[in-house]
């Protein structure tokens, strides 16, 4: 029996944010190549907002990108800690999920594909419908699954874009105000300032559990914005988010499980361990597998396996400041840990977001009394040294 011929080069199942910006670079750098995106919805990125920092992309991956992101901070952003208020100077950015749908929408066509994967295979795709897809190349892109592999904390957060009567008077970002109460996580407010009277609010909290209580979050979003003074209109945009934060694991294992296919995104563990930031992994992935002589499962396999453990590797220091700040940290005291950092010099903190961070900077981090017991601090050092899994 002859096997039909493939209906595309690339399947991508998952039309998030990694996924998303593979068919844009695909469509601009190998236009004859017949990629499609499978999502559920049938729509691109959700409902999401994605930031960086001007330090995280190169010029010509900014200027890329442009057309999806809408919001640029030239003069830099803000942090407010008990006891420390800070101004820095790295121009920041948010791409949104509208946008980007906007711009990759029209370069696919009739290959965004609404439907539901319930079998991943190289060289096919079934959905739940009972169609088959079939292509020589499938990358997985469906997000984070539960693992026994990784070791983590979570980052969970609800973000809500709000309409004010009177001008927020915000003219940069603030990337963390930790001065709200604090409990049984390190929370902070984020806030984002779209236009004089549009200033996105977003609760975040550093938990030990992916456990998101919108309707808590959610009254206290309304609680910050009656601190502030703001008479609230509408809440014109709202949006959620379970991220993993990385402590530990065994980066084989976790390449040991699900189907034999590529990864990107979250399923290849590819984000910042501390931030989440996971928009600087995925520009560099869409770069990467554009320029891939070979678009076959095998092949991308091979290239997508090798980066995501190649970069678990090179940041095992993130994962152990995040076992300081998860596991030696009381959860009520977490802030006192990025207070500390944001003290340190703004070339330390940009290259840290970045994931650049130089042989000196850590010792700078490190270096002094650490904001925890230090009997819990020396403990996560020692099982480091000890070969504790990172």
């Amino acid at each position: 029996m002859s096997v039909p011929d493939p209906a595309f080069d690339l399947i991508l199942v998952g039309g998030g944010l990694s996924a998303a910006l593979i068919a844009w670079r695909l469509a601009l750098d190998r236009p004859e190549l017949r990629v499609a995106v499978i999502e559920r919805d049938g729509r691109l990125g959700g409902k999401h907002t994605w930031s960086f920092f001007d330090g995280d992309l190169s010029e010509g991956d900014r200027a890329w990108l442009a057309p999806a992101t809408p919001h640029r901070w030239p003069e830099g952003y803000d942090v407010y800690f008990p006891g420390l208020s800070r101004s820095l100077k790295t121009p920041y950015n948010s791409l949104t999920s509208e946008r980007l749908h906007a711009v990759v929408a029209p370069l696919l066509g009739n290959r965004l594909i609404a439907g539901e994967a319930v079998e991943i295979a190289p060289g096919h795709v079934t959905l739940a419908d009972g169609r088959t897809l079939r292509a020589p190349g499938i990358i997985d892109a469906r997000g984070p699954t539960e693992t026994p592999h990784l070791d983590l904390g979570w980052q969970v957060f609800v973000g809500r874009t709000l309409r004010l009567a009177q001008p927020h008077g915000l003219t940069r970002p603030t990337i963390m105000d930790a001065t709200v109460g604090q409990g049984d996580a390190y929370r902070f407010v984020y806030l984002l300032p779209f236009a004089p009277h549009t200033v996105m609010v977003e609760d975040t909290y550093y938990a030990d559990t992916p456990t998101l209580d919108r309707a808590l979050i959610g009254r206290r979003i309304d609680a910050y914005a009656r601190s502030r003074g703001w008479t609230v209109e509408a809440v014109v945009a709202d949006e959620q988010g379970i991220l993993p934060i990385a402590l530990g694991g065994d980066i084989d294992a976790f390449w040991d499980e699900g189907p034999p296919v590529a990864r990107t995104g979250l399923a290849a563990a590819l984000f910042h361990p501390t931030t989440g930031y996971s928009l600087p992994d995925a520009v560099a992935m869409a770069r990467m597998i554009a320029e891939l002589p070979d678009l076959n499962s095998s092949a991308m396999r091979a290239a997508t396996q090798a980066r995501s453990k190649t970069l678990w590797a090179d940041r095992a220091f993130y994962r152990l400041l995040n076992r300081m700040l998860f596991r030696a940290a009381e959860p009520s005291q977490r802030w006192r840990v990025l207070r500390r950092f944001y003290g340190l010099s703004e070339g330390v903190v940009r290259r840290f977001y970045a994931g650049h961070s130089t042989t000196l900077d850590k010792a700078r981090i490190l270096a002094g009394k650490p904001p925890v017991p230090i009997g819990k601090a020396m403990r996560q050092l020692r099982d480091t040294h000890a070969g504790a899994a990172l």
